[in-house]
């Protein structure tokens, strides 16, 4: 049987996009592969995060207000930070937290230290502890920085689960203007309700002194959030940002160009 010339090339044509559509489907199955044993696995396993995107501040049936420094200026976040003052860190190996009065007082003269108050405020089903309207054994929350259900049990070891944190961390204060504060001051600044939020122990932790430029929460729907109330701390107690800490905010704020500070009252 006599082949012509042609039918032999388109013969040989075909054979060589088989080939070569055989070698792409193999390249690409590799690349999936591959994808799935380095992040793609954890990227399937790990559940999207759908948290809150702001927490309470202030609760007027049981709180009541603590007198900032200054009034905390209403409207623009980013207008906000673009009015506090550009430094860079103070010294901080003078830094003690009782410069900030003793933890968890009664600031506001309820009747339940600050502790109380914020979990009382931020989680659901309050439960208080036997005889007291006062103490919260137990709780739950969707907690903000992680974006995950939170429940709380008081107890020597289950408390440590949910923490209070300084949304302006003490120590970042310190470096950054509350040296220059009175004592009085430094004890509403870290027991004002603006600047504190319960949160989960561990990404409290690891915050740790951290600011904008260093730590932000995990959950991605509260950073506006997050971060309008620090620069509203920051402006109630005349407190500087540094520049890259600023550059973080500005990133931040660029995805939520309405959000506003955020107030106590």
């Amino acid at each position: 049987m006599t082949v012509s010339w042609s039918a032999y090339r388109r013969a040989r044509r075909r054979s060589r996009q088989a080939w070569a559509l055989v070698i792409l489907l193999g390249v690409s199955a590799a690349a999936s592969v591959a994808w799935f044993f380095t992040a793609g696995q954890f990227a399937a396993a790990e559940p999207a995060i759908a948290g809150p995107t702001e927490a309470p501040v202030f609760d007027p049936g049981f709180m009541k207000p603590v007198v900032p420094v200054h009034a905390v200026p209403r409207g623009s976040a980013r207008e906000a930070l673009d009015g506090l003052p550009v430094k860079g860190r103070a010294p901080n190996d003078n830094y003690e937290r009782e410069a900030f009065g003793q933890a968890w007082q009664d600031l506001d003269r309820n009747g339940c230290d600050t502790r109380n108050d914020v979990l009382r405020r931020d989680l659901t089903g309050v439960v208080f502890t036997e005889g007291s309207t006062c103490r919260v054994a137990a709780g739950h929350f969707h907690e903000p920085y992680t974006g995950l259900p939170v429940d709380f049990r008081r107890g020597s070891e289950s408390s440590k689960a949910v923490q209070i944190d300084h949304v302006v961390a003490l120590g970042d204060a310190w470096q950054k203007g509350a040296q220059r504060l009175s004592p009085q001051q430094r004890q509403s600044l870290a027991n004002d309700p603006l600047n504190l939020i319960a949160a989960d122990g561990p990404a409290n932790q690891q915050k740790s002194a951290g600011d904008a430029a260093t730590w932000l929460p995990k959950n991605k729907a509260f950073r506006c959030h997050y971060v309008a109330r620090q620069i509203s701390v920051k402006a109630a107690y005349g407190l500087w940002v540094t520049q890259p800490e600023k550059d973080a905010m500005k990133r931040v704020l660029d995805s939520c160009p309405q959000q506003l500070t955020v107030t106590a009252g």
